[in-house]
């Protein structure tokens, strides 16, 4: 028996798509998609979420391939050593795997907790809120990025450190990565575009995690019994993602971060409104 009709594995990617790399938070619009549209939030509708992820990473590796697939052959002083010529050469692969490491290993560890958060609709909603408030004003509080400012171990690092924030739902991978960029004095676009780069290796992973856990419960026929969804998903967000980017570079880079950050302070608020007013938002 499938868990996801197709139709409603269609209308969760393409939220997917439209938000995973918006500073929106695709999790929580992802876990209100489900509400609205009465899905159970089994097993496989929990993996589902992170998998169809895979299809959105697609399409940053699809549009930034030039730059994605690139090694550092700028040339490096006489005498430097093995280790040096290395880390040199695969620098922008060094970089992001430094950024990634903190949430792998929160991720790890706390694993169950996020999975407990993820129920919670009015925690998405608050969340929505809490960051629209403060993408109000983070344009003038990291208003002096510099196009010459230069990626470092240390700043990555430090973007990593605030993906982690994202485990909350609701918060944004997108918005922490690319506020943790700014916060290191780059540029809206500059961070904007690590915060692309980052979510391959961190979705990839993420992904794989939960196709593991799903194979390791004896969820491999839960996963022949959903493949179409599993296969339109992705296709759907890959292709939706695709679009999604384009749209956002030119916005963010010419408007800044405002429109977002009153759009979630107003989702969030209907939201927590109609919680309070006893609707448990399904439709079904």
């Amino acid at each position: 028996m499938e868990d996801l009709t197709t139709l409603e594995a269609v209308i969760i990617a393409i939220v997917e798509g439209l938000t995973e790399f918006l500073p929106v938070s695709s999790t929580g619009h992802m876990i209100i998609a489900q509400n609205v549209l009465g899905v159970e939030s089994t097993v496989f509708v929990k993996a589902f979420t992170f998998i169809i992820q895979f299809g959105a990473i697609l399409s940053v590796v699809c549009l930034y391939w030039k730059r994605f697939f690139r090694l550092n052959r700028t040339p490096l002083p006489q005498g430097a050593s093995a280790l040096k010529r290395f880390l040199h050469k695969f620098d922008f692969y060094w970089k992001l795997l430094v950024a990634f490491i903190p949430a792998a290993v929160l991720g790890l560890l706390f694993s169950d907790m996020i999975d407990a958060m993820l129920e919670s609709v009015t925690v998405v909603a608050v969340m929505l809120i809490v960051g629209g408030v403060f993408m109000l004003f983070c344009d003038k509080i990291f208003s002096h990025g510099s196009e010459d400012t230069p990626l470092t171990e240390k700043r990555a690092f430090y973007i990593g450190l605030f993906q982690c924030i994202s485990m909350i739902p609701g918060v944004s991978r997108s918005m922490a990565t690319i506020v943790g960029g700014m916060a290191q004095k780059l540029t809206r676009k500059a961070a904007a575009e690590f915060s692309f780069f980052l979510a391959v290796p961190t979705m990839f992973a993420a992904t794989v995690y939960k196709m593991y856990k799903l194979f390791s419960e004896g969820g491999s026929e839960i996963i022949m019994n959903n493949l179409s969804a599993l296969i339109v998903g992705n296709v759907v967000a890959f292709v939706v993602a695709l679009l999604a980017i384009k749209f956002f570079i030119s916005f963010v880079t010419k408007y800044g971060f405002k429109a977002f950050g009153w759009y979630r302070i107003i989702v969030g608020g209907i939201i927590l409104v109609m919680l309070l007013m006893g609707h448990d938002l399904r439709m079904a």
